[in-house]
């Protein structure tokens, strides 16, 4: 049993992910929105209290992924899925494997995660190997 409409999922993500107003309840005009996420690869899941750095990958080189708020996602049915596929920086040594993803605002540091799911096939990470974020990567709230 879900606990909002498909039409209230659909729209919070729309705003959320797109930046896309709805109307008489939330808009982006603010002065300064959000027009990026930064999204980080995380070894397991970081939790509904965890943040940017709660068990974020460190394999060498790595970096926190920018992507444009308004035109990184699509969203259909309440779901929000990757526009295009997003490449990590590619690995100079060390290594890991990132079974989870998150959004949040930082570039870097603590930072506040917003949404987060897992990394289905997970990627394992190292030397000379580039992680990538598919299209199939989705975003859905429970």
């Amino acid at each position: 049993m879900s606990d909002a409409s498909d039409a209230l999922e659909n729209d919070f993500m729309e705003l959320f992910l797109k930046a896309t107003n709805w109307a008489n309840i939330a808009d982006n005009a603010a002065s300064s929105p959000v027009t990026n996420f930064s999204q980080s690869l995380h070894t397991s899941s970081p939790g509904e209290a965890g943040n940017q750095t709660t068990n974020e990958i460190a394999y060498t080189s790595y970096a926190r992924k920018t992507v444009a708020r308004s035109t990184g996602y699509t969203v259909t049915g309440g779901v929000g899925t990757l526009a295009a596929n997003q490449d990590f920086v590619t690995g100079t040594g060390g290594s890991g494997t990132a079974t989870h993803f998150g959004l949040g605002r930082d570039t870097s540091g603590t930072g506040r995660l917003w949404p987060f799911g897992t990394v289905t096939p997970n990627i394992v990470t190292g030397s000379g190997i580039t992680p990538r974020l598919t299209t199939s990567t989705a975003i859905t709230l429970s």
